[in-house]
């Protein structure tokens, strides 16, 4: 089995015995808390992915490391994982729980390249018109690329709007050369 759909799996059943526990909160905190240190430790997330390295020994480290800023919950939630010989996929968990749960709320996350910095007037009318358009709450991810000359390009998904300046002139080049052929 994939570990996408692995992955899935188990941050789905996470997120399932959140909201029914009514304890989401917390957990959606808690994965924060971890997610950060995964990231700031690439020998912790070496240590959880080895196989050399046993499940209980596993659950060791995991307590050391957390043992001060996670609930019993989620302490439970690690230490299925690690008997399960999944705590390798804790970090594409967490990823998996965060998209669940932006679905559930009716989030998506679109990233905005302009060729300058966006007033902040300018950002939150972009974003208003991208959240009247999707009908879902849009978490901007804002980037400069000057490449774009002017204008800006939206990526949404799979789907990208390029209003930029250099795409202007890219398709009218393409329609030239069409022309002339």
């Amino acid at each position: 089995m994939s570990s996408v759909i692995t992955s899935r799996r188990y941050a789905s059943a996470l997120l399932s015995a959140a909201e029914e526990g009514n304890f989401l909160d917390q957990i959606v905190e808690e994965l924060q808390v971890i997610k950060v240190v995964l990231e700031h430790s690439r020998d912790l997330v070496q240590a959880l992915r080895s196989p050399l390295v046993k499940g209980d020994k596993k659950i060791h480290i995991l307590e050391d490391i957390f043992r001060d800023s996670i609930g019993e919950k989620m302490f439970i939630f690690l230490k299925l994982i690690a008997r399960k010989k999944r705590a390798g996929l804790l970090p594409e968990i967490i990823d998996e729980f965060q998209v669940l749960l932006d679905e559930k709320r009716g989030i998506i996350n679109v990233d905005i390249s302009s060729a300058v910095k966006l007033s902040d007037e300018q950002s939150s009318e972009l974003v208003n018109r991208l959240e009247v358009y999707t009908g879902k709450k849009i978490r901007p991810r804002m980037a400069l690329d000057e490449g774009l000359i002017g204008g800006v390009s939206v990526k949404i998904g799979d789907t990208i709007f390029d209003g930029s300046i250099s795409h202007q002139l890219q398709r009218f080049r393409q329609a030239l050369v069409t022309e002339k052929a």
